[in-house]
């Protein structure tokens, strides 16, 4: 069977390709602010989520322009140069990278490099005084994240965690049916996210860059998803780790099921893996349910409920998450998805490991 990229299996039938505004209970995007200059960003790592997602949504925003770039790499450089009519005093290296401090050109930073790494650049933006956007997950352990957060505080600059799904009509829905009882009180939620990956050397298998497997990857959104169906924080774990391939997966895991109970008596059961293929949203309430399939890749993403199918706008959630972050600047708010928000996961996936080494039930 053949074995698959994470970007073929999140891109699988492409982008959505509509910007939409979107009123949501966990934010809203899409607003114009006048005549008021856009705002600068640049993007640290110039990956394949940085090449073919953000830098093609940032096309769609308003008030964002894609003003520069951070790479070691000298040609990936040299190519967004010309491709985006970026200057040479606005691409750095890791080397002279805070001396964007200076470049009154740039007051955004997009960190998207390998998760061990986010801590460190999301603190060397913070002290050059540029609002931080981080992607997830927000780095690879609570006392990270926690750093991060103060870091940010003390340079009074704005912290957001790429999670894209809070701006996308399909999960905002599911969030609004959890929330608002819309089938009475949500007793079971499934969330499932996994893929086959490929490349047996991608930075994704060491865990000295990823500081997990797929619970790090793509776990997290299915950790997210119990999170905003429920509207609440779980209280405690149990979990469990299986291998199939020790040599492949032999730096970090390869599935993972876990359960997480909650303070309303809700429970749910997810899994996450990097050896088979799944997507799925499950809300089972008292007088009714709710399902997304495909649940969390970058669209167009499905759903349907007790009632009939979900008929919903179709829309680019990089490009409304980017235009959410540039309302909270121009507004001066704080993110919907802040560094408290990525905090919260960790101390989630925290207990989730330690759940899987004890083999008891933790508390969150």
């Amino acid at each position: 069977m053949k074995s698959y990229s994470r970007r073929d299996f999140l891109s699988r039938v492409g982008m959505g390709t509509t910007l939409l505004t979107v009123p949501s209970i966990m934010g809203n995007a899409q607003q114009t602010f006048g005549s008021q200059k856009k705002l600068g960003i640049a993007l640290v790592g110039l990956g394949y989520y940085a090449e073919h997602l953000l830098a093609p949504a940032l096309q769609q925003t308003k008030n964002f322009s894609l003003a520069g770039v951070v790479s070691g790499t000298p040609a990936k450089i040299d190519k967004w140069k010309a491709q985006y009519n970026i200057p040479d005093k606005n691409c750095y290296t890791y080397q002279n990278f805070d001396s964007i401090a200076k470049n009154k050109d740039i007051d955004v930073v997009y960190v998207v490099l390998p998760n061990s790494m986010h801590h460190e650049y999301v603190i060397r933006a913070a002290k050059a005084g540029k609002h931080v956007i981080c992607e997830k997950p927000m780095a690879v352990s609570v006392k990270e994240c926690e750093e991060m957060i103060a870091a940010c505080k003390k340079a009074n600059v704005k912290l957001s965690i790429g999670y894209r799904l809070h701006f996308e009509p399909f999960n905002q829905e599911a969030a609004r049916v959890g929330q608002k009882k819309e089938f009475g009180v949500v007793k079971i939620v499934e969330s499932s996210f996994g893929f086959k990956i490929g490349d047996p050397t991608q930075w994704r298998l060491k865990k000295s860059l990823a500081g997990g497997g797929a619970m790090m990857d793509v776990g997290i959104y299915a950790i997210q998803a119990a999170r905003y169906c429920t509207g609440e924080e779980p209280i405690s774990v149990t979990a469990q780790e299986f291998k199939t391939d020790p040599v492949k997966f032999k730096d970090v895991e390869e599935t993972i099921f876990w359960q997480m109970e909650f303070p309303s008596g809700a429970v749910s059961s997810s899994i996450t893996s990097y050896a088979s293929n799944t997507e799925r949203l499950f809300i089972s309430a008292e007088n009714g349910w709710l399902e997304l399939r495909p649940a969390y890749g970058y669209g167009p993403l499905k759903g349907r409920t007790s009632k009939g199918e979900l008929d919903l706008p179709i829309v680019n959630h990089q490009a409304m998450q980017l235009e959410d972050f540039a309302a909270c600047i121009l507004e001066n708010r704080e993110s919907s998805v802040n560094g408290e928000e990525g905090l919260r996961d960790m101390k989630i996936i925290e207990a989730i490991y330690r759940a899987i080494a004890s083999g008891k039930k933790e508390k969150i």
